[in-house]
């Protein structure tokens, strides 16, 4: 089994969900001081970006900084993500990955930096910085710029975008511009209308979709590598999907959005890649992960809710949460990439969409979990117990959003409301 078995007791309609907000600050406070001791900010730490490096942590201390409930720390945070930013920027030459790889590579670490002055109130330093950004655009222009695979989320296209999104997002101003974007966002399409009409993957009911992208030779579904992440970081900007001029390009779009859907197993998951599709693993082997699986593919039902307005979608989000509550207790880790964090966000998101007290409520009781006794001796250790993705730092944020479930948001994958 690669989760643990759910015992709470379910939601109770009507009943009120108490947060804790100074036991919850006090916890983040704690888990805090552990990952500067274990993780701190040195070019060993560095190697994996912002999955693994001190990258992510210095965007941990980034969100820390930029959220009220913290404002008397924000000096404090502030300064330890500078440190953590600046060792991350140092080393970052050193990658193999493509410049323009966000969650590997440079432009991930360069994005958290600028972040980290415009908080800081040096504006003039923040824009230079995303100047640098910016002009890795140029490396993601070429359809095939990276022979393992140019589209997914940890190195490719699409999380290039993320990176896009997540400065505009943030820094009130669009660090690339929407010509640029447009001509990224067509370009993955190009590209997966290549691969989908070279190597025609269909689903067990002979439906094709007209975008299909692989990496490493799979042709993944989920959000980290897959066709998912993809699909929502293309309906994350207007200036692609409203554009007349576009329209063939977001029809197959939709057409894949939907052929993911149709994918839909009868536990409510998704396949990790197509060679999977009709021949799900067995019960308990299934991945039930933000990386592969429905707690990933939920982010781009609710992007295209918010796009198409369609109830389909929002019913899909529903059953994929339903699947977490299930299935979520994940034994890798408190991570959210494969761990319990990851699972909880699922929660977080649908509180946004919908406002039932439900998924708070679902959202409370992950975080309880991983203080548990249970999770504490059973859970396996990730390599990097303290990163954004593996470890600590990326549940530290999750525990932030459980203070706010209004403006909580997946790391650097946020969706648009």
């Amino acid at each position: 089994m690669r989760n643990f078995t759910n015992r709470y007791d379910d939601y109770l309609e009507g009943s009120e969900v108490s947060v804790d907000q100074e036991k919850w600050k006090a916890c983040i406070e704690q888990l805090v001081k552990g990952i500067e001791r274990g993780m701190p900010p040195t070019p060993n730490n560095c190697d994996g970006g912002l999955y693994v490096g001190n990258a992510g942590v210095a965007y941990m201390f980034y969100y820390l900084s930029n959220c009220e409930l913290f404002a008397h720390r924000r000096d404090d945070f502030l300064e330890q993500g500078m440190m953590y930013g600046k060792a991350a920027m140092d080393y970052v030459e050193r990658r193999g990955d493509p410049p323009c790889s966000f969650i590997l590579g440079s432009a991930g670490t360069i994005a958290v930096n600028s972040l980290l002055y415009h908080i800081a109130g040096n504006e003039s330093r923040s824009r230079k910085i995303a100047e640098k950004f910016a002009s890795l655009a140029d490396c993601a222009r070429p359809i095939a710029f990276y022979r393992y695979g140019s589209d997914e989320l940890l190195i490719g296209r699409a999380g290039y975008l993320s990176g896009v999104l997540a400065l505009y997002q943030k820094l009130g101003y669009k660090v690339v511009s929407e010509d640029v974007i447009r001509q990224l966002c067509t370009v993955t399409v190009e590209s997966g209308r290549h691969y989908s009409y070279s190597h025609k993957p269909k689903s067990p009911k002979g439906v094709q979709s007209p975008l299909m992208y692989a990496y490493h030779g799979t042709e993944y579904l989920g959000a980290a590598h897959g066709l998912s992440g993809i699909l929502q970081m293309l309906l994350s900007f207007p200036e692609f999907y409203l554009c007349e001029d576009n329209k063939p390009a977001v029809d197959d779009v939709h057409k894949a959005v939907d052929f993911i859907l149709s994918l839909e197993q009868s536990n409510h998951n998704y396949a990790p890649a197509m060679d999977e599709v009709g021949n799900p693993r067995p019960e308990g082997e299934d991945l039930v992960h933000w990386c592969h699986g429905a707690p990933g593919v939920v982010y781009l039902f609710a992007r295209a809710y918010k796009v198409w307005g369609d109830e389909k979608y929002l019913h899909a989000c529903a059953r994929c949460a339903e699947l977490t509550w299930e299935k979520g207790l994940l034994k890798k880790g408190p991570g959210i990439c494969h761990g319990v964090a990851g699972s909880g966000y699922v929660f977080l998101l649908l509180y946004r969409l919908t406002g039932d007290k439900k998924y708070l409520y679902w959202a409370l009781k992950f975080a309880e979990f991983m203080f548990t006794e249970e999770f504490k001796k059973r859970a396996r250790v990730p390599d990097t117990p303290y990163s954004l993705y593996e470890g600590w730092a990326g549940t530290v944020l999750f525990f932030v959003d459980l203070l706010q479930p209004d403006q909580a948001e997946f790391p650097l994958f946020n969706v648009v409301f």
